[in-house]
């Protein structure tokens, strides 16, 4: 049985009382952001699209928990994860605990995807990663999970190059950049409609990010239970990313053995 929102947050909160500190609220220019900053090193980052029968997405934040809740988890900070179809299949690379569901897409198209260059963020064992597309299908790095998106908001430091100071067209976005060691993702979603360049500059500026990626504008959702925000839309969901509060990151790598050491 799916249990309505409301009765996924009276669970949350009685049997997950004391939550990590995950999202807050920042200004920039003006305008409002929620950013959350997931410790890949503390917390376990995971995407997910279909429930157990393979079939059928989860499509909301609500479903997710109650599935997560079901294996003795639950379903901590969440957003929507990467573009996709009218049947909820995404519209480029989506890899999901090792397994493919579909391949890269490297040619330009209509929409926010093909405006290249786009890209793909990368989940590794206790690290996170954007790749410019290209970059990642000439480094083929060994993601466990992925999903692909477009354009890229920040590419090495420097802003898409279609990205218009002046620009008019504004709508509620957001996105994720990460940090350059891999430790920490930050997911941003704004208050209020900006342009890509607003968008983009408040990763490389203000949270000093050199890779980031837009995740989309008109379906833009956030679940955020320390901040009392758990969105609910119109329509259900594709891909979606979140924190796994119960579950513990993979092991660090046993040190080398020192072939000095007498």
């Amino acid at each position: 049985m799916i249990r309505n929102a409301a009765f996924c947050a009276a669970v949350w909160f009685v049997a997950h009382p004391a939550l990590a500190q995950t999202c807050r609220e920042e200004m920039y220019k003006d305008v409002g952001y929620i950013v959350c900053d997931v410790d890949l090193t503390q917390q376990v980052l995971r995407l997910f699209l279909y429930d157990e029968s393979g079939t059928r997405p989860y499509g909301y934040f609500s479903t997710l928990n109650a599935a997560l809740e079901e294996q003795g988890f639950a379903l901590g900070f969440a957003a929507n994860a990467g573009m996709y179809h009218s049947d909820r299949s995404p519209v480029g690379l989506y890899i999901e605990d090792g397994g493919m569901i579909q391949d890269v897409v490297t040619n330009a198209g209509p929409g926010n995807f093909g405006l290249l260059p786009n890209g793909i963020l990368c989940l590794r064992d206790r690290r996170a990663d954007v790749f410019e597309t290209l970059r990642y299908v000439e480094e083929k790095p060994d993601c466990g999970s992925a999903t692909q998106s477009g354009p890229m908001l920040v590419i090495d430091g420097e802003l898409h190059p279609r990205f218009l100071v002046d620009a008019t067209s504004k709508y509620v976005r957001n996105g994720v950049g990460t940090s350059e060691d891999g430790t920490i993702a930050s997911f941003v979603i704004s208050n209020s409609p900006v342009t890509f360049h607003t968008f983009g500059s408040l990763f490389r500026d203000h949270l000093g990010l050199k890779n980031a990626l837009y995740f989309d504008g008109n379906v833009s959702r956030l679940r955020a239970p320390e901040l009392n925000r758990n969105d609910i839309g119109f329509g259900a969901l594709g891909p979606i990313i979140g924190v796994v509060e119960g579950q513990q990151p993979p092991p660090l790598p046993l040190p080398l053995d020192d072939p000095y050491e007498e």
